[in-house]
């Protein structure tokens, strides 16, 4: 059957033979600063397609020829799909810029996305290895060479700007065969990926998504450009500082390995490093000198903000001051959640901000140019000021929504823990407990009432928080140093804290796994009693949630069972997991599925499969157990619920700018008809494979985007 698609809202039958097409452009603006920005300056050179498994075509535009009247009018042809390889993100808005053609998104097939929707990597060199595409069909080694080359501005150094098909005839002549070699490279990959995760309705939320990173989120450039300046005189200053304590020897704070000799030297102390923490811990010791701990603390201030996240701002912003292409489509791997590109919104930062109101007051300071005269360290504010930048257009507001806890209420709707279930409800309704209370009062089997004296915030909460956002991923001990360190955490005192509640049984349990775990040197620097608390807290934790510690030996066993059996079908719960040829895929809900390449069980049973390694970027074997397993399922039904509900929010008049895990980012008119109440109600809207989790969502309304309080 051809492939079809929706043009003007009908559904219409593709051409059976698809128009495989691919572009090398050249800019002076840097691609880094995203394509949109960089199709500002664009010039198409070359344009290679070929029609089906015919052999490519390349154009080489640069001679001043027109397109071929075959190419053109299968371009705007509303019954072709064309397949390109990052066409969405890339070569489309190329060909609208540099050639004045607009393709519909629904006409375009893009391989890369096709690739991220099933866990594989994005690129077509990597695609062409991991696929074992024959060397006649992949992509040229050679074209990073080229593409350097012609592709890009040469140094300003160098006398020739520009390399030309005049100036380098030898290597235009590779550059235009690298070209075609393109199309085939393209076209095995394209037939050889699966389609399960890119058709229907993920299909249509891809396009959605593409249309969102077209609209963009506009950004005030006086507020990056007073902060960087901000920064600039605060820096100055600081170095000012520097040189007065230090006689002349040290020009900057920033200068570590000066800074580190001159203390040494001086005063007789040495530091291990420069890290905050370390700073931070010398600069209260009452026993050192004055002057070190202000070098300390100007150090501290120095290497506190960046004006990188500025700078890609004014960078990526459109010429109308409007930034776009900021998130990718199946970005974060196997999730499907989306990831950033250039300016990360999702990695901005969270934790330790000020209030919303002294935000507010220091972007105002900042903007009048006062900010470093206002704050002893104006690089605080600036550093907390940067999703301020991101506002609303004129006559808009931007509304933003949550969904609340929503990872804590997929494991326990999945594996079925009905009391926390219950428990959500009530808090929904406004009946519950803080469910951080509620976690320490489970574990500890003590009454709701009594943690922390019915406060809402204390240490028993944090320690809730840590056993609820930590515990249900099968973590152990070092899940709890992880935690600390993220939410300020002390253990030690955690322990003392702690010890008296602890149950015996608990204590027991964990001195015995404390005893295994010193022998084999794997108590991660802990001291004893901390180790024997964290043990005992996560034992207590997962006695309070039998059906979700239960679950993560059983999906491991599903998963084991099911790489061993190709073509059955094996139902965990409400998942069904199976393997098909080189593939395992874990069926959420939804229908999406989770894509997991090449697994294997070895023979200790131990699961891997083969994918993107988060920390390397590389492909490579993962090892994996249950817990993990349903982490990867939790963050992606979490996905699912967001994405099911956001045509939903388009429809209702919000514009969405962008997501960022489990919050919507939109725009709307303001006035008072549409607001955060309906965003929320929408976003927290159950679908039809999940009718029965308790969901809520909740955000703000505001001219800036912000941290919501």
């Amino acid at each position: 059957m051809p492939p079809i698609a929706a043009v003007g809202g009908v559904i219409k039958p593709m051409h059976d033979t698809p128009l495989y097409c691919d572009l090398e452009t050249f800019s002076e603006v840097p691609i880094k600063f995203g394509s949109h920005a960089y199709s500002e300056g664009v010039e198409v050179m070359l344009f290679a397609y070929a029609f089906g498994d015919e052999e490519p075509k390349v154009v080489d535009l640069t001679t001043g020829c027109a397109l071929p009247a075959e190419l053109d009018q299968a371009l705007r042809d509303p019954e072709r799909m064309t397949v390109w390889h990052n066409g969405g993100g890339f070569d489309r808005i190329q060909l609208r810029r540099g050639l004045g053609i607009t393709i519909p998104v629904e006409r375009i097939h893009d391989t890369m996305v096709q690739a991220l929707c099933h866990g594989l990597p994005g690129g077509l060199g990597p695609l062409c290895e991991i696929l074992k595409i024959s060397e006649e069909e992949s992509k040229d080694k050679r074209g990073k060479q080229l593409i350097n080359l012609f592709c890009k501005p040469r140094p300003k150094s160098q006398k020739l700007r520009r390399a030309t098909r005049e100036t380098h005839p030898k290597e235009w002549a590779e550059f235009i065969e690298y070209a075609a070699r393109d199309i085939p490279a393209m076209r095995a990959i394209y037939k050889k990926m699966p389609m399960w995760n890119y058709r229907g309705r993920e299909r249509e939320l891809w396009e959605l998504d593409q249309r969102i990173n077209d609209r963009g989120i506009k950004v005030d450039l006086n507020l990056a450009r007073e902060a960087i300046a901000t920064v600039a005189r605060a820096q100055k200053d600081l170095a000012e500082q520097t040189q007065l304590l230090t006689d002349g020897e040290v020009q900057a704070a920033t200068q570590r390995d000066k800074l580190i000799k001159h203390i040494l030297a001086e005063y007789g102390v040495q530091l291990p490093d420069m890290q905050a923490d370390t700073l931070e811990r010398r600069m209260n010791d009452q026993n050192l000198p004055w002057a070190v701990r202000e070098l300390l603390a100007i150090r501290l201030q120095a290497s506190t903000t960046s004006t990188t996240k500025y700078k890609a701002l004014i960078n990526m912003a459109s010429s109308d001051g409007v930034l776009r292409g900021t998130t990718q489509f199946c970005g974060a791997s196997r999730t499907g959640r989306w990831a950033g590109r250039g300016f990360q919104i999702q990695n901005l930062p969270s934790r330790g901000l000020p209030s919303g109101k002294e935000i507010e007051f220091g972007i105002e300071a900042i903007l009048a140019g006062a900010a470093d005269i206002i704050y002893r360290e104006p690089m605080k504010i600036v550093s907390a000021a940067i999703r301020g930048c991101l506002v609303a257009r004129e006559g808009k507001k931007l509304v933003v929504s949550d969904l609340s806890n929503i990872e804590g209420r997929a494991a326990a709707w999945l594996a079925g823990e009905n009391w926390k279930l219950d428990a959500f409800r009530e808090v929904d309704a406004g009946r519950g407990h803080d469910l951080y209370r509620l976690a320490y009062a489970k574990a500890f089997n003590i009454p709701v009432e009594e943690v922390d004296g019915g406060k809402e915030k204390g240490p028993m909460r944090q320690i809730g928080k840590v056993l609820e956002l930590f515990m249900q991923y099968e973590g152990g001990v070092g899940a709890f140093i992880t935690g600390a360190v993220t939410y300020g955490i002390d253990l030690d005192k955690m322990a003392d804290a702690a010890w008296d509640a602890l149950p015996e049984w608990a204590v027991m349990e964990a001195t015995a796994a404390h005893k295994w775990a010193f022998k084999r040197d794997k108590i991660f620097g802990l001291a004893p009693k901390t180790y024997i608390v964290c043990d005992a807290l996560k034992r207590m934790w997962r006695a309070a949630h039998p059906e979700i510690s239960g679950y993560w030996g059983e999906l491991n066993d599903a998963t084991r069972y099911a790489i061993l059996s190709p073509g059955q079908t094996v139902t965990a719960r409400r998942l069904r997991i199976r393997r098909d040829g080189a593939w395992l895929r874990i069926i959420l809900p939804s229908g999406r599925a989770l894509c997991y390449a090449a697994p294997k069980v070895d023979e200790k049973g131990k699961v891997s499969y083969l994918g993107v390694n988060a920390y390397t970027r590389r492909w490579q074997k993962i090892n994996t157990y249950g817990g993990k397993t349903f982490e990867n399922i939790c963050q992606a039904f979490a996905r699912d619920i967001m994405a099911y509900n956001m045509p939903a929010m388009e429809h209702w008049g919000f514009d969405i700018l962008g997501t960022v895990h489990d919050e919507v980012i939109t725009e709307a008119p303001d006035d008072d008809d549409i607001g955060e109440a309906l965003l929320s109600a929408l976003l927290a809207e159950n679908p039809p494979w999940a009718d029965d989790i308790p969901l809520h969502a909740g955000g703000f309304e505001a001219p800036r985007y912000k941290k919501d309080d």
